[in-house]
């Protein structure tokens, strides 16, 4: 197996980080594979915020849930789905955009944003580097737009922890291969009867590394999450963003 793809099976999220600053030129590199990746019709809608300020990390970690490590490590970047760019181009050539308000635009700005930052996460690693991504950069998002000065037609739509690790977490188990990878169809039968073998392998991790009060099992923890919308603010911030999803 070549280097690149051992990288990526050696995953996993690190929250500890050591008092140590990331090189610019890294942090560089890292943000140039994000922007090499590909994407939609060429529109490059996806821009990335490198933050190192301690005030804007710090109130950044309030905003996003109080995950304290986005203000202990050195770097927080934030992926923006960036249709503000695109717009300035209907500008230009009188071409009115309308991409935004429909939900198309969201889905391509979305996969678009999770392409470069996959990319982010593989070249971070490559370094040495420890990473987690932050989805509660969406938790707040209009003190979020603010703090980052957002323009209309932008949105926050994840961040990413970079810093080097105090040490090495544990590695969470995945679904079944077989419920993952599926052979021309989807394998429905599989799926279902992968659920049960995947939350007794969860117990068992979660026992491991002393979580099983916290948590129990896969289903139980999704389960509970995915009966609400949980981050509801969402929706009326991307509203007031110009974005629709109709």
């Amino acid at each position: 197996m070549n280097n690149v793809v051992e990288t990526i099976k050696n995953h996993r999220s690190i929250r500890q980080y050591l008092d140590k600053d990331i090189p610019t030129e890294i942090v560089d590199e890292i943000v140039k594979a994000a922007q090499a990746m590909p994407n939609s019709i060429n529109g490059q809608q996806t821009s990335v915020i490198v933050i190192r300020d301690k005030e804007k990390k710090a109130k950044l970690a309030e905003l996003v849930g109080n995950q304290e490590y986005v203000a202990k490590a050195p770097v927080f970047l934030v992926f923006v789905m960036d249709f503000y760019r695109t717009y300035l181009a209907g500008e230009k050539t009188s071409f009115k955009q309308v991409i935004h308000e429909d939900i198309e635009g969201v889905e391509a700005g979305s996969v678009d944003v999770g392409i470069a930052l996959g990319a982010s996460i593989i070249a971070a690693e490559s370094f040495g580097l420890g990473i987690v991504p932050i989805g509660g950069i969406r938790k707040n998002p209009d003190e979020v737009i603010e703090l980052l000065g957002l323009p209309k037609y932008t949105f926050p739509m994840v961040g990413l922890v970079l810093g080097y690790p105090v040490d090495e977490s544990h590695q969470k188990p995945r679904v079944p291969f077989n419920s993952f990878r599926h052979e021309e169809i989807y394998a429905t039968k599989v799926v279902e009867e992968s659920i049960d073998a995947y939350d007794k392998q969860m117990s068992e991790y979660l026992k491991d590394i002393g979580r099983s009060e916290q948590e129990t099992n896969w289903s139980t923890f999704t389960s509970k999450i995915y009966q609400s919308v949980y981050y509801p603010k969402v929706k009326p911030a991307m509203d007031k963003q110009g974005f629709k999803t109709k």
